[in-house]
């Protein structure tokens, strides 16, 4: 956790200098210095948009599964069995993941003067969800089938890996990944946000204390709360916790916290829109994309609309993958943190090998602990990406390979291809680089200095 706050005030540092729609990009060009900046530019580029997009398809799985979980609470016969390898259950898990991307891309479409209320009700919405899990689940756990001891939750281990235990323990963060990334995104709608030099790093700093400190409540909190370990694992559906919801509250109870978790990660799925459309749009603003012209246009409000239909699109058509194979599925979305994670640790290496005295104009400017806060981050976040792309179960079989390593290479790829192939006066010009790094020293606002230079 505090090794993710070091993170996060590396990345406001930066981003306070380089306000900046699809700012993880920028930021990790401008980190390399003007000689290499084409080329991480075009990596962090490929990896983030990645990313960000395959993160919309997941998640929409993710509250389907919180949906369909509930016919194995009230024991529905299901046609086939309620299993990944019945394809009548797969097209129904598929059907109702459509729907909730409909539902979050919507959202995006509601006119710019709504966003501050769908902002507030999202908070209102997960604070709910969090304070009745702290106080109502322990209340019915004490109620039913009693909590697990202190012992049990901070000494006891469990491999079920087949990975040595030292392995066995690191390869939690495979569980824990998302809640290490995806701060960053307050910095990709900086262009729309007043004072962004101050007020886009502070998102970063406060999403990621937040999250954090309430990430690591949530856990403990469920480690007393989960049943004995035979009873945990015999849990059957797509989403054990809404089973253990039911164990605890009891079967009617559960739909109304299965509610809560659906609108929240509804509306969690529709603010991660907002953030990567704006990195999407920024990409193609930059002429980096097919159908660039098209993709990085804007509408009356200014809003990236355009943008927002392809995440849908994209989405969509990932999602699409569920009816095939679930494992198909599962191996395409496997690298959704994974990029995220890479680029963190890689701006955080280029602050520290290229630039480590630039950008001392920026409202988070870290002084004399900036190296030894830029060394930590990239061993952290490189520990956290070699366990990320690693095998979660041993030995390793073709169905528990995983699949993360192999798009995350192919991406990178794809992105030195780009790097090779698409022209420097196309994305990414040699003088927008400069402009941008002599902006970022405390001359003209970088906003209108990156776009002037397009």
């Amino acid at each position: 956790m505090v090794f993710m706050f070091i993170t996060a005030f590396v990345l406001a540092e930066i981003c306070s200098a380089l306000p900046l729609s699809g700012s993880i990009y920028i930021w990790a060009a401008e980190s390399a210095g003007p000689k290499y900046a084409r080329i991480f530019g075009f990596l962090v580029a490929w990896w983030s948009t990645t990313a960000w997009m395959t993160f919309t398809a997941g998640n929409c799985q993710a509250t389907a599964n919180y949906i369909v979980s509930q016919l194995a609470v009230w024991g529905v016969n299901f046609p086939g069995g309620i299993a990944n390898d019945n394809i009548k259950w797969r097209a129904f898990v598929w059907g109702v993941s459509e729907i909730m991307l409909v539902v979050s891309i919507a959202i995006n479409y509601l006119p710019p003067k709504w966003y501050k209320g769908v902002f507030r009700f999202s908070v209102f919405i997960l604070m709910l969800d969090f304070f009745l899990c702290l106080i109502w689940l322990p209340i019915a756990v004490h109620n039913t089938y009693g909590f697990r001891s202190a012992k049990f939750v901070f000494t006891s281990t469990y491999n079920g890996t087949g990975a040595p235990a030292g392995w066995n323990w690191l390869l939690s963060f495979l569980f824990t990944a998302g809640t290490l990334t995806g701060f960053d995104a307050s910095g990709h709608i900086a262009e729309e946000t007043k004072n962004a030099h101050v007020v886009a790093g502070r998102g970063i700093i406060t999403s990621a204390i937040a999250t954090g400190v309430l990430g690591f409540i949530t856990t403990i909190l469920f480690l007393f709360c989960i049943p004995d370990l035979d009873t945990f694992f015999a849990l059957d559906a797509p989403q054990p916790f809404v089973q253990l919801y039911a164990l605890a509250f009891g079967k009617g109870p559960s739909i109304f916290m299965t509610i809560i978790a659906v609108i929240g990660l509804i509306m969690n799925t529709s603010i991660a829109v907002v953030a990567s459309s704006r990195l999407l749009f920024a990409v193609a603003r930059d002429g980096v994309l097919p159908l660039s012209h098209w993709i990085g246009r804007v509408d009356s409000h200014r809003q990236p609309r355009n943008a927002v239909t392809v995440m849908f699109a994209f989405a969509a058509m990932l999602l699409c993958s569920i009816i095939p194979s679930q494992v198909a599925f599962t191996s395409l979305i496997s690298a959704g943190g994974v990029p995220t994670i890479a680029a963190y640790g890689l701006i955080a290496l280029l602050r520290l090998t290229c630039t480590p005295h630039s950008f001392k104009t920026s409202h988070f400017y870290l002084g004399r602990w900036a190296r030894p806060m830029y060394l930590v981050t990239v061993l952290f976040n490189g520990l956290i990406f070699a366990v990320t792309i690693a095998p979660f179960y041993y030995p390793v079989t073709a169905s528990t390979f995983n699949f993360a390593c192999t798009i995350f290479g192919s991406v990178t790829i794809f992105a030195v291809l780009s790097w090779y192939l698409i022209p420097a006066h196309k994305w990414l010009r040699q003088e927008q680089i400069e402009r941008a790094l002599h902006t970022a020293e405390g001359h003209p606002d970088p906003v209108e200095t990156l776009q002037g230079a397009m």
